[in-house]
């Protein structure tokens, strides 16, 4: 589940999204894409340790990452050029990485190998079927998302990512005090964004509306070319009580 579209392949790939209510929402589309060598090999070198298999049962977290940490649950990391920037700025912190585009995954593990990351697991599979199956309550310090899939056509509004049922099921999978971490690139959805976790009894908006860009978000290839063209950026940030 992509967001961040930084120097994506093809069209941002598994970017979360979803499909109409009330069928299941997943977090992904998939898109096609091509596989470097470099990304192949990362694969084959790396893919052993810092894979984590979809099981479809509770993942005990501290197993998986060889220590208990607080965890960040990141869902759709593109190419996970910011990925691995945030993880290299919090080395105490884990972080369970959710993205199906293969060539995303094996960019990420290209990363990690280059800037020898040990923090990151990723699991090559839905996000949605991730939290609903591997993560236990109270089990994450934070979830970012970012710039998933605006879906711009107001018909295909009802397959965005960010809606209610899916905003409280992640509450519960935060531990209070933990924080949900959302940006777009689209006005509308950031409006959209704001009215469905500010409807969320169990979140709290940590500013009046939208937030000041956290110093840990880097600026992506992609948002910086949209900076330049006079596109804004709307973050939102909300803690559990």
């Amino acid at each position: 589940m992509s967001e961040t579209r930084d120097e994506q392949a093809p069209a941002a790939s598994g970017t979360p999204e979803g499909v109409a209510h009330p069928r299941t929402i997943r977090s992904f589309v998939l898109r096609a894409g091509r596989t470097t060598s470099g990304q192949a090999k990362a694969f084959e070198t790396l893919g052993p340790r810092f894979l984590q298999p979809y099981t479809g049962t509770p993942l005990d977290l501290a197993q998986a990452f060889g220590r208990d940490a607080p965890t960040i649950l990141e869902i759709g990391f593109g190419m996970g050029e910011a990925t691995a920037h945030i993880a290299g700025l919090m080395p105490e912190k884990n972080f369970l990485c959710c993205e199906v585009h293969e060539p995303g995954v094996g960019a990420l593990l290209k990363r990690i190998g280059e800037q020898g990351l040990t923090n990151i697991r990723i699991v090559q599979h839905d996000a949605v079927e991730v939290v609903d199956h591997m993560l236990t309550p109270g089990a994450l310090a934070g979830i970012h998302i970012f710039f998933p899939d605006p879906w711009h056509k107001l018909r295909h509004h009802k397959r965005r990512l960010i809606q209610s049922p899916l905003v409280a099921k992640l509450a519960t999978r935060l531990a209070p005090g933990g924080y949900l971490h959302c940006a777009t690139d689209w006005e509308p959805y950031a409006q959209q964004m704001l009215q469905v976790l500010g409807a969320e009894p169990q979140l709290r908006n940590t500013a009046q509306d939208y937030a000041p860009k956290p110093n840990y978000r880097p600026l992506t290839k992609f948002e910086n070319r949209g900076l330049r063209l006079g596109h804004g950026v709307w973050d939102l940030v909300f803690t559990k009580t």
